[in-house]
């Protein structure tokens, strides 16, 4: 076995530097390449389907695409975005005007308690809202800093999203139109066999697809049935709560769970037993199962990958990335096993 030769190895030093200073260029915007490879994926059956009713239009066809995008993606979540700022401000205009009160709320849940709860939150200092609120005023302080050095960089987050935003679509448009060759000149690149290549760009494509499709899907559900439920019991701000439900239900198994479970005990403990019990059955047999049924197919089945795997890589792709781990944490993981099942022995069927 010979060794590399020194070209060999300046080559691969080379390459390794100058890959990782690239890396470092596109970092402050990784979001905006991300979402737009992304897209550009999901997407691109798309443009193809136009491409073959416009041939030899290549700008033509990746504008439309683009421009469908727009209106499938950007203009309804501009929509609800303004739908949640407004409800927002006004459950905000409440809780400041005294119409809205926290503590009656707690008051009523508290006394509606048995004894051995009653006795754990004294224990807690946890009985009476003067406790409740020492207990908060740290944090509230903290809060309201954090809120107001938030407050100062506004003007700057602002800007720095329109160029993100600009990034994005001015990338996913040459994605769209150039993405076939540029995909074919990376496989060439990569000094693998071509049955592998092949595999695992499938699998890339294939989990983006269904993780991004999957999820979405299974939050707008989740989202839109919480929000109804909670508008058809009379609950303040239908829309916010609709709005958090669906982020929530990023974590699989307990995401929705963590706003309508707080509010059926709430009912429960102020004894408005039929709002309670239909807000639980609703919960459990509606919302729930949309979890239970819908994740496991749209997203397990694609990406051939066992339920725990989701789980674990979705949640530990959030802890590192934020939002985009939904994405990133279960394509590293495919990627990971494929990469792994290209090396096991096959065995015999």
């Amino acid at each position: 076995m010979t060794s590399p030769s020194p070209q060999n190895k300046t080559f691969l030093l080379l390459l390794v530097a100058v890959s990782l200073a690239f890396a470092a260029i596109l970092w402050p915007f990784y979001e905006a390449v991300f979402w737009g490879v992304v897209l550009a994926i999901l997407f691109s059956p798309l443009h193809r389907r136009l491409l073959l009713r416009m041939p030899r239009r290549h700008n033509l066809a990746a504008l439309a695409t683009l421009v469908l995008c727009l209106i499938v993606v950007i203009l309804p979540m501009t929509l609800l975005s303004i739908s949640l700022i407004q409800e927002a401000t006004h459950i905000y205009d409440r809780l400041r005007s005294g119409q809205l009160n926290v503590g009656d709320y707690f008051q009523q849940i508290i006394a509606a308690l048995p004894y051995w709860a009653l006795e754990l939150l004294n224990r807690l200092e946890l009985t009476s809202m003067a406790a409740l609120q020492q207990k908060l005023s740290t944090i509230a302080v903290q809060g309201s800093q954090l809120i107001a050095t938030r407050a100062l960089n506004i003007g700057q987050n602002t800007f720095q999203f329109l160029i993100s935003l600009g990034i994005m679509l001015y990338l996913l448009f040459f994605l769209l139109r150039d993405g076939a060759a540029l995909a074919i000149r990376v496989r060439n690149a990569v000094p693998l066999e071509e049955a592998h290549k092949r595999d695992l760009s499938q699998k890339f494509t294939t989990v983006i697809r269904a993780t991004v499709k999957g999820n979405i899907v299974v939050a707008a559900s989740q989202g839109l049935l919480g929000g109804f439920i909670f508008w058809a019991l009379g609950i303040q701000g239908p829309v916010l709560w609709g709005v958090l439900m669906a982020f929530l239900s990023l974590l699989p198994a307990v995401g929705a769970g963590l706003i309508w479970v707080p509010v059926a005990i709430y009912f429960f403990a102020t004894g408005a037993l039929w709002q309670a019990v239909t807000l639980t059955a609703f919960g459990v047999f509606v919302i729930g199962l949309v979890d239970n049924i819908l994740r496991p197919v749209l997203v397990g089945k694609d990406t051939k990958m066992p339920d725990y795997v989701v789980l674990i890589s979705t949640l530990g792709g959030m802890a590192l990335f934020g939002l985009n781990g939904f994405v990133i944490g279960p394509v590293i993981a495919a990627l990971f096993m494929a990469t792994w099942d290209l090396f096991a022995p096959k065995t015999p069927t």
